[in-house]
């Protein structure tokens, strides 16, 4: 496996993830190389309105208008992942892969109209140092799968988890129906 390769990729908690802020969570990676890894948990929906905090955005943002939780690192900041439409390349907007990528939140959102299809803002990110994404892995705390647009801007990211899995063609796909306390099972 080379670096690159995950860029663009959910990593999604395993059973054995069981710690805040991360059990459960579902992670799109937006940079992955030599250097280390960042991304942004796509399932944690603040009950906190995008115009309370950045008011100047709140008509760009997709429903449901709420600020995410992106991760524990930098959560005084705020990344926004947008979709452009097809053969944009708006000022301020840096690619990560395909059609998805960083806005600069500094840039005038007029200066972004009708470029962005869909956009999300998260405060804070998560984040590894060189190599430490990979030990993860290793030690079974991560599932790494292909994402889809859609996983990003889900309607439901509350259920994102349990999708996510059940989409997998193997063992995987089981772990769906695994119970929130399996004490209880």
């Amino acid at each position: 496996m080379t670096a690159s390769t995950l860029t663009g990729s959910l990593l999604v908690a395993t059973p054995l993830l069981d710690e805040p802020p991360f059990r459960r969570s579902v992670i799109l990676l937006l940079d992955h190389d030599e250097d280390g890894a960042l991304g942004v948990v796509v399932n944690r929906a603040a009950d906190l309105e995008v115009d309370r905090v950045l008011s100047d955005w709140s008509t760009t943002v997709s429903e449901p208008g709420v600020l995410f939780m992106g991760g524990p690192v930098g959560t005084d900041s705020a990344l926004a992942v947008a979709e452009v439409i097809e053969s944009a390349d708006p000022p301020g907007w840096r690619e990560c892969f395909g059609r998805i990528g960083l806005i600069d939140l500094d840039v005038p959102p007029a200066l972004l109209e009708g470029a962005i299809q869909r956009m999300r803002i998260f405060a804070g990110y998560a984040g590894w140092s060189s190599g430490q994404l990979e030990g993860e892995i290793t030690e079974g705390a991560w599932y790494v799968v292909p994402s889809e647009p859609d996983d990003v801007f889900s309607l439901q990211p509350e259920g994102l988890w349990r999708r996510v899995l059940r989409r997998q063609h193997d063992q995987m796909a089981y772990l769906a129906t695994y119970p929130d306390d399996p004490t209880q099972n």
